[in-house]
């Protein structure tokens, strides 16, 4: 007999917390669904206040949600979600709702929304950030779908967003993959933007010689200021922590090798795909892919460098200042590089994806909630056609305090032989970007020298080729696109 109203499927820490997060919000009653029963009891046991309706089958499931009925899939990616998706398929009815909540990549999205809508029923990709302690507290959230699927899910979903400003970090972002490709870029973010914290940890530890604690306080000090932020908060949590094992900071006991789950790389790749340079995601991806070769890094460990002692800042606290202001330009372009790849995604796969909302909706819940989200939302605001984020008068104003400061702490990088690529490719993508020419006319002309691939001209409308292997004179071409 139906008594739910949304229904959750995959009871692992993810979804157990989201089920407990929804039952914990008025006029939610929640179906629980878990490939072994013993899981589904477990979370029965554990928390009788939530009210769960569980079930032992998927027909036992469908039957216990009101219709149109609305399912939530928190599996692992990949076979798992489609398995799961199979089997509701079997049991679910037109107009029915199934949402994957899991990362899948927003491909795969589009593929098994496109398979599901045959069926009549709805299928939502719904990109869930916040972790394990968002989930159950309140998560932002970023679901695709059908205006029609928003309907019903809209109201579920506000219900156990996270608020920030008064307003739930939830919104419709799009149709079929848009929810699961604004969360990979959201994850691509964050890849640069832990890099960049660790990398200005590692300047100021290097350069000044401060311990962990010490840089803790310089942390948690900045966390104050502009760069406040759900990721420099916990820095600060980190390098606080002692080991009670040996008495050292925690950060001196972990093995200095950082996993990945994927959605970095995707990010990357995809943004090579789509043709958008998203160089400071891709260092970050580069630099853990990097730490996790222990080989070749202690068969490099002997190669020459500069002088330990050929460089130290003469005034600690200002080169400290000069890493902050450094951190926070280099993730304006983080975030103004990841903006870059959601309106190429947008504009390649026709999704109406409104990047202001997209800033409001992960101030509050993810990983990377900041405080200079709101910048973001208003530079959409005052101009929705913005050519890049970075353009807008607030992050101008940003380079132009921030980038003397900047330039010095890449360049005492280079010289102390501290690797800082995040920092360094940032500085490289904002010069880029902004120089009046670029040395691509030699690379189009070298193009052309061993290739034929022609170029255009400033002065002359047309496509151009050169006779390099005859007598160099200038020939027009026929344009192959």
């Amino acid at each position: 007999m139906a008594q739910a109203n949304i229904g959750v499927v995959g009871l692992a820490v993810m979804g157990s917390n989201l089920a407990r997060n929804l039952a914990s919000r008025e006029g939610n009653t929640v179906a629980i669904f878990n490939r072994t029963y013993e899981r589904t009891q477990t979370l029965l046991d554990e928390h009788p206040e939530a009210g769960f309706v569980p079930a032992k089958t998927y027909q036992e499931f469908a039957d216990s949600l009101s219709k149109p009925r609305a399912a939530l899939i928190m599996v692992q990616a990949g076979k798992g979600t489609d398995a799961v998706i199979d089997e509701l398929v079997k049991v679910f009815e037109p107009g029915d709702i199934i949402v994957d909540g899991g990362n899948a990549l927003f491909t795969d999205t589009i593929r098994r929304e496109k398979a599901v809508r045959e069926t009549g029923i709805n299928f939502v990709g719904a990109g869930i950030s916040g972790g394990e302690e968002g989930a159950l507290h309140g998560p932002s959230i970023m679901p695709g779908g059908s205006d029609e699927s928003w309907v019903t899910l809209g109201p579920i979903l506000k219900s156990i967003a996270a608020v920030a400003e008064g307003e739930p970090c939830v919104t419709h972002v799009g149709h079929d993959g848009a929810g699961h490709f604004v969360k990979m870029i959201h994850n691509g973010i964050e890849y640069a933007d832990m890099q960049l914290i660790a990398e200005a940890y590692d300047l100021i530890r290097r350069g000044t010689g401060k311990t962990p604690a010490e840089i803790a306080d310089i942390f948690a000090e900045w966390n104050k200021g502009e760069l406040e932020s759900y990721l420099i908060e916990i820095t600060a949590e980190v390098l606080r922590q002692v080991d009670a094992k040996t008495g050292k900071p925690l950060v001196d006991v972990i093995l200095d090798q950082a996993g990945a789950k994927g959605t970095g790389a995707w990010t990357v790749q995809t943004a090579l795909d789509l043709g958008v340079p998203v160089s400071g995601i891709a260092e970050a991806v580069f630099a853990r892919s990097l730490s996790s070769k222990p080989a070749q890094r202690a068969a490099a460990a002997s190669l020459p460098g500069p002088d330990e002692n050929a460089w130290h800042p003469a005034d600690a606290e200002k080169f400290i200042e000069g890493v902050r202001l450094a951190l926070y330009a280099s993730k304006v372009i983080a975030y103004s590089q990841g903006f870059d790849a959601i309106v190429a995604g947008a504009e390649q796969y026709g999704w109406d994806i409104k990047k202001g909302e997209i800033a409001k909706i992960w101030r509050g819940g993810c990983i990377i909630r900041a405080r200079f989200l709101n910048r973001i939302t208003e530079a959409y605001a005052e101009n929705p056609g913005l050519d890049a984020l970075v353009t807008a008068p607030f992050f101008v104003d940003v380079m132009a305090k921030s980038q003397d400061a900047w330039r010095n702490v890449v360049a005492d990088a280079a010289h102390a032989g501290i690797p800082a690529p995040a920092f360094a490719s940032s500085l490289a993508y904002y010069d880029g970007l902004r120089a009046d020419r670029l040395p691509a006319a030699l690379v189009q002309g070298q193009r052309d020298f061993f290739g034929a691939h022609t170029y255009k001209r400033v002065d002359l409308d047309g496509t151009f080729h050169t006779l390099w292997s005859g007598d160099r004179t200038e020939i027009e071409a026929v344009d192959s696109h």
